[in-house]
Parts: structure tokens; sequence; C-alpha cells
């Protein structure tokens, strides 16, 4: 009789048996992502200038024409065209011969109404007497005394005559009305003039300060005093800032002077006037510019870096927010436009807001990310605030969320 061993069954060995197997044909599980990181900016609210550009054109602060006020033919012209020149400085020698010839007259006829008063006094000093002892008739006292004082008026009559040929005779010499540069002259030595004539021998226009006239649309002044009503905003008399034809930036600022009462009807717009500074005189009267107001302070807003926001085809505004769970989320924001690389948000951020400014590609709402301090930007977005309150320094967030968790 043959025994035949009867088979081995091990469960343990079956379990190693296939553990061999898979660790020969299977993959090995992926090692978990690592969360990205961001740069973020800490938002914090403050009084924020609203600026607008507006646009608007130079108009001189002093314009005058010269022109003759006697008649005459030009003998000399006293300046150099397109020179600077001061009040009072004669500009044109005209033909003062007969002017002259009109003083001496009226000197002459003032010399003789003055004879004829003293022998009027005396008459009529005579008559008065021999009145008193009825010497003579009454009538001819009063005829006496009458005549006097219209020899004493003849006199005050002969005064004003001579003052007038004097004052003509001054007007020969053409002087300037006032200080500025004066324009290429209209006439040349050898022309007559008139005193009744509208086209001016020259014109002189002050250069430094000059006006800045501004255009804005009374929709935007009502919104304005709409927000300051509101509480929104209050006034702001911050520099007028100016942009010149080319593009390029006016070195100097100038002040807001005042705002024209009523709207162009034709235009539906109001005329804002600045004042400024033009001492080497690079603004000329006529130029078109474009004009840098703040008229304005917004309560509230925020200055976030220009990677802050993002605008869709629509021109609707979205900013990624670092939630106190650490992880995105897309809000939809408010902004005021760019102003210096900064967005002004005034709406959809609240105070503490970790922004994203950088590495908002690798990030996606509802994703876990790790925040750092963005580089190149403050640990927050605060800015100066320009209320009195704020003193002109910038408000600091006092926590850390800037920095690396």
């Amino acid at each position: 009789m043959i025994f035949r061993p009867a088979p081995i069954s091990c469960p343990c060995l079956a379990v190693a048996a296939a553990l061999a197997l898979a660790g020969c044909g299977g993959k090995k599980a992926p090692p978990p992502t690592p969360e990205p990181t961001v740069g973020v900016v800490t938002a914090q609210p403050a009084s924020v200038a609203m600026d607008t550009e507006l646009p608007g054109r130079t108009d001189a602060y002093l314009t005058s024409d010269v022109r003759p006020q006697v008649s005459g033919i030009i003998l000399k012209r006293l300046f150099v065209e397109g020179a600077l020149v001061k009040a009072g400085q004669p500009l044109y020698q005209i033909d003062p011969s007969l002017y002259r010839a009109a003083v001496g007259q009226a000197q002459g006829q003032l010399a003789s109404a003055q004879a004829n008063a003293v022998t009027a006094r005396l008459k009529s000093g005579r008559y008065s007497d021999l009145e008193k002892i009825n010497a003579v008739a009454r009538q001819d006292a009063d005829d006496a005394r009458a005549a006097a004082g219209q020899a004493n008026a003849a006199i005050v009559q002969q005064k004003a005559a001579l003052d007038s040929a004097q004052i003509n005779l001054r007007y020969t010499l053409v002087k300037a009305p006032i200080s500025g540069r004066i324009s290429r002259s209209t006439v040349t030595p050898g022309a007559l003039v008139t005193a009744e004539q509208t086209t001016a021998l020259a014109t002189i226009t002050t250069l430094d300060p000059i006006y800045v006239d501004i255009q804005q649309s009374s929709t935007e002044l009502l919104a304005l005093r709409q927000a300051i009503a509101a509480g929104g905003a209050m006034p702001d008399t911050a520099a007028v800032k100016l942009k010149l034809e080319d593009g390029s930036d006016y070195g100097l600022t100038g002040t807001l002077e005042f705002s024209e009462v009523t709207v162009d009807s034709s235009t539906g717009a109001v005329t804002l006037r600045a004042r400024f500074p033009n001492p080497n005189g690079l603004l000329l009267p006529g130029m078109y510019v474009r004009a840098v107001v703040s008229q304005a302070l917004r309560k509230g807003a925020f200055l976030l870096p220009a990677g802050a926001v993002v605008h869709d085809a629509k021109g609707g505004a979205t900013a990624l927010i670092v939630g106190a769970d650490g992880k995105i989320a897309k809000r939809t924001v408010q902004d005021q436009g760019l102003r210096q690389n900064q967005w002004i948000v005034t709406g959809g951020i609240a105070a503490g807001d970790r922004v994203v400014v950088e590495g908002s590609g690798k990030a996606k709402p509802g994703q876990a990310v790790k925040t750092v301090a963005a580089t190149g930007a403050p640990a927050d977005a605060a800015i100066i605030d320009k209320s009195p309150k704020g003193g002109g320094k910038p408000a600091r967030s006092s926590g850390a969320s800037g920095a690396a968790q």
C-alpha cells in the first residue's frame, strides 16, 4: 500500500504570495502635493485722494492790448518785439508837436483869464465901497460882482483845458499798461494812428503765473457733491498737476482758484480755474493740457498694488483673498482706477483682508496656500491718510499676517 501526503493549506503562505505578486506588478501611491506659496498684503483703510484727470487749456493771467489814446504819426518804436516789458515802460513815441502847441495855447489862455480876474475883483471891490454910500447904482455893483465870479470861473475852466492838453501830450509817449511779454508790433515808424482805432499796436501778456481752465462734466461734479454730502468723502484742496500735450508732466504744481457757478449749456460742463507758476514761460496761452485734480478724499478706501486686481473683458474687477482657513477665495471688488501703479479699491475689501499680490497664477479658489509678505510691497496695503486725524503718517497693521505661515 502506497501512502501519499495530503496537500498543505496555509493561509499565511497565500497572503505572502499575493503580496509578492503585488510588489512585482503594482505602482507606488503618489506623494501629497505641496501647498503653493503666494505673496500677500494686508488691506488697511484710509482716506484716499480721489484724483480726476480732466482736459483744459491755458489762459493768460493778464492780457492788455496797447492802443493809442491820441492821434498822430509814430516816430519811434521803443521796445524789442517778443521781449519782457515792465508796466510804465515807453513803447511808442507819437509826434508831440501839435500837442505841445496845444499846451502852450492853454497856458496862454489861463494867464489871460487870471489877468482878467484881477481886474474884475478890483472893480467889484470899488463898486461895493461906493454902494455903501449910495454913490453907485445897486445894479452896477451887482454886475461887477458877477463879472468877478465869471472871471474866477474862467480861471478854473482854463486850468482844466491846460490839464487836458498836458495829458494828451503825455499820451504821445505810449507806455506799457501791465508787465509781461509783448507781441510783435502791428505798426512801424511813420504810420498814422488814431485814438479811436480798433487795431491794437501790440499785445502784452502776463505769463507768470498762468491760468488753466479745466472742463468737468456737471454729472461728475454732481456725483462728487453727493458723495461729500453723504459723508463718503470730504473736500480736498490738494495741488493740481498738469500733463502737457506731449504726455510729459509739468514740473510745478498749481492751486485750484474757483469753480464756475453755471453749467455751459452747449457742452454740459463746468469750468474750474487753476493757477500755475510759469517762471520759464513753458506754458503759453491756448495750449491743450490735462489736469490731475484732487477735489475730495474718499473715506475707507484701500490702495492695492497693481497685481492685486484683475479685470475681465467686461470691466469687472476681482481679487484673490486668503481666508482665515488659509484657502483662496475669489472676490468681486469695486475700484476707482489706477493711480501711481496702485488700484483705488472702494468696495469688496475689508480691513485686515490678506490680498494676493504675487503667485496668483499658482493658486485657485478653494485651494490652501502658504502666505509670505509680497516682495517690493509693504507688509500691508496702508496708505498716507490725508485727513486731519491721519496726520500725514501711514497707517500700519499691527498683525503678523504678512509673515510666513
